[in-house]
This record gives structure tokens, C-alpha cells and sequence, in this order.
């Protein structure tokens, strides 16, 4: 990767530019992943690039979500993996949920070098690789999902995830908490707490909120839960890029 200047005004950008690129060359982002990088950037450009306040409240729900769920689970695609590899990881621990891959672009191969990648940044265990059960509805790939995961999973943290399995995922009855920078996608739309920020600050900030918020009680947090206004949080990110009302 071609240094970049911590002064540069696009650091942020151009280093996670970078990071889809090398992912894509170590096999674990598929090519149309870039494009998917590409459409979130201008998102991210029009928001400012920054985590709204919003946004901060709706990670800090997901967080109390996380640690509330019975069964948690973090979807981990191809970008997700060349994103945010090890602070998924710390999520993980923070709040107890399973990390399990899932793709839609799925080879075995691209599976196992997800998940040794996410091992290299400390995840123990790995799901998704001996997928035995289906989402229903969905007729592709990403259909596949682990028995004992994202199947019997009460709460998914699903980033940068498909709309159709959004929706499905929903219609399971499942709470889903998605990191998407556009609040008027399909993802953004089904979740119970859409988290309109760049996914490289988002799970950070989820793992701070989650760790702050270790030694509430379950009132507190089911309080936290109750509070969150997943409509509003979505009319102030649709109302930011179309007002452009940052500095």
C-alpha cells in the first residue's frame, strides 16, 4: 500500500480504499465488493464523514441489544473482513456473540481464507464454513447459514449486508442491527436498528458502547432498547445528505 499522509485530507478513504484492494488480492473480497466500497464512499462523503450524534445513539442501542441477545451472532462478509477483521473480533468478545461468515459470492475457498483471516486477528472460532441450514426465501448463497449461528440467532449484527436477506432475516423474527450508509436502502430500512456510519467507525464505537455498558442491568439496558426511535434515527440521516447541515 502507497504511504499516506496522516495530514492527507482523505486519509481515512484512501486507506480504507486500500484495505478492499488487498483484500480482493488475498482472495477474501470479491471484485464487486470495490463497487460496493465505491457506492458507500459517496454516502459517507455526503454525511461528512464523520459518526453523527444520531448514528452514536443507534451504536450505542446495538450495543445494549448485543448484550441483552440470548444467542448473538456478527455476519461477516468479504469487505467486513478486509475492513474491520480485528475489531470485529474485540465485538465479539466484548458482548459474547459467534462470528460467522457468510457470502454471496461463496466458494469454499473464499470461506476458509476469510476465516483464517479472521483467526489471524484472534477469533477462536469460526462459523459458517459447514453451513447446515437455509434462510427461507432466499434462493442464493447467502442462503446458506450455520444450524447452531446465524439460524438460531436472536440478535444478528449484519454490516454492509444484501437487502433480500435483510428482509428475510426479519421475517425470522430476528432483531437486526445494520451498519449501512445509505438510510434509504432496503438493509436500512428492514432493521431494527439501522446504524447510518462508515462500518470502520461503527463496530469500534458499538465494542466502546458495549464495554461501557457491561455492568448495567438488564432494566437499564432494555431501557436504552425501548427508548431508540429507529424511524427518526433514519429521517436525520436522510435530512443530512439532503441538507448537506455539517461543517
Amino acid at each position: 500500500m502507497a504511504e499516506i499522509p496522516d495530514d492527507h485530507p482523505r486519509h481515512d478513504s484512501l486507506v480504507t480504499r486500500h484495505r478492499i484492494e488487498a483484500g480482493v488480492e488475498q482472495g477474501i473480497t470479491s471484485k464487486q465488493g470495490l463497487i460496493a466500497q465505491g457506492r458507500g464512499e459517496a454516502f459517507d462523503y455526503l454525511l461528512g464523514e464523520e459518526t453523527t450524534p444520531t448514528a452514536d445513539g443507534a451504536e450505542r442501542v446495538a450495543a445494549a441489544h448485543l448484550l441483552l441477545a440470548d444467542h448473538p451472532v456478527l455476519s461477516v462478509n468479504g469487505n467486513v473482513a478486509a475492513l474491520v477483521p480485528g475489531e470485529i473480533v474485540a465485538l465479539a468478545e466484548v458482548t459474547g456473540a459467534d462470528i460467522e461468515v457468510n457470502l454471496f459470492n461463496r466458494t469454499e475457498q473464499r470461506m476458509q481464507r476469510i476465516a483464517d483471516h479472521l483467526r489471524d486477528h484472534g477469533a477462536e472460532d469460526v462459523k459458517g464454513l459447514n453451513a447446515d441450514a437455509t434462510i427461507p426465501g432466499l434462493s442464493h448463497e447467502r442462503a446458506k447459514v450455520d444450524g447452531d449461528g446465524i439460524y438460531a440467532a436472536d440478535v444478528v449484527l449484519v454490516p454492509l449486508e444484501d437487502g433480500d436477506r435483510a428482509e428475510a432475516l426479519a421475517e425470522m423474527g430476528k432483531t437486526e442491527l445494520v451498519v449501512d450508509l445509505n438510510p434509504m436502502s432496503r438493509s436500512a430500512q428492514t432493521a431494527a436498528v439501522p446504524i447510518v456510519d462508515n462500518i470502520i467507525r461503527a463496530i469500534p464505537a458499538i465494542t466502546e458502547h458495549a464495554t461501557a455498558l457491561r455492568d448495567a442491568s438488564r432494566d437499564e439496558l432494555r431501557q436504552i432498547v425501548a427508548e431508540f426511535d429507529r424511524g427518526a434515527a433514519l429521517d436525520a440521516a436522510e435530512q443530512r445528505i439532503r441538507n448537506g447541515d455539517f461543517e
